[in-house]
């Protein structure tokens, strides 16, 4: 039996491994997806070596980029993102060979671009990890200027504390590309001024549990469009079976 499965830490938010065993029941797949919380990327070539079976896993916080180093291929979209969420595992010389590919893009672009209007020319990502250069990367394809938003100054990044009123007229999009009201923590939410928010506004959280996060009901309670993570989710986990399937 085929085995797939998703590495991070810790995984106690992720929805994937009833994802996929749902998609193979359903499907009739022979296969099984786990979850493997290991504390330390340094890991991940013993849990290779203890799963000979192994022929993909999804890549989560921490470790979009910290994986890098243990890939011996990458894909040259996910390349220029610069962070990772499915590696493909296949044997060459005897021994496990790993590409890099990131499907984040695609299910970010897709997911967000149905709330789009000709209005939204500009975005504030909130965070700066893996799954911020992904939303990156995806923003400017769809013709709108990104701009980083980042707990510490930085060349490029505005801080929480410089979204002025001008700022946030400015940027009618805004993602939360970070953890921040993930489960357990739903009562945290990122520290932007949401009395500036109107109507005008699309908000869109990457995390999907809980369903609604506290940056998006305080987003809706001002009127604004607000998407939650699932339907990326999704969508990204059809772009990693296809990419563990398909021949190179």
């Amino acid at each position: 039996m085929k085995l797939y499965g998703l590495i991070g830490y810790p995984l106690g938010h992720s929805f994937s491994k009833k994802y996929f065993t749902e998609k193979f029941e359903k499907e009739g797949i022979d296969a099984k997806y786990e979850l493997f919380p290991i504390e330390s990327i340094e890991k991940l070539p013993d849990l290779l070596l203890s799963h000979s079976n192994l022929c993909g896993f999804n890549v989560t916080i921490p470790y979009k980029e910290q994986v890098i180093p243990y890939l011996d291929e990458m894909d040259e979209d996910a390349k220029a993102v610069g962070a990772f969420n499915v590696v493909k595992v296949t044997e060459r010389d005897g021994r496990k060979y790993l590409k890099g590919y990131n499907s984040d893009t695609y299910g970010f672009r897709e997911s967000l671009r149905p709330l789009l209007k000709p209005t939204h020319k500009k975005a504030l990502i909130l965070g700066t990890g893996g799954a911020s250069k992904a939303v990156y990367s995806q923003l400017v394809k769809l013709g709108i200027e990104p701009t980083y938003v980042s707990r510490k100054p930085a060349d490029g990044r505005l801080t929480y504390q410089d979204l002025t009123a001008e700022v946030m007229r400015n940027n009618l999009v805004i993602v939360n590309a970070s953890p921040v009201g993930m489960s357990p923590n739903v009562d945290q939410c990122p520290d932007i001024p949401y009395e500036m928010l109107t109507a005008e506004y699309v908000c869109f959280d990457l995390v999907y549990n809980p369903e609604e996060t506290l940056f998006l009901r305080k987003a809706a309670e001002r009127g604004a469009t607000t998407k939650n993570g699932l339907e990326m989710l999704q969508l990204q986990a059809e772009g990693a079976w296809a990419i563990w399937n398909r021949e190179e």
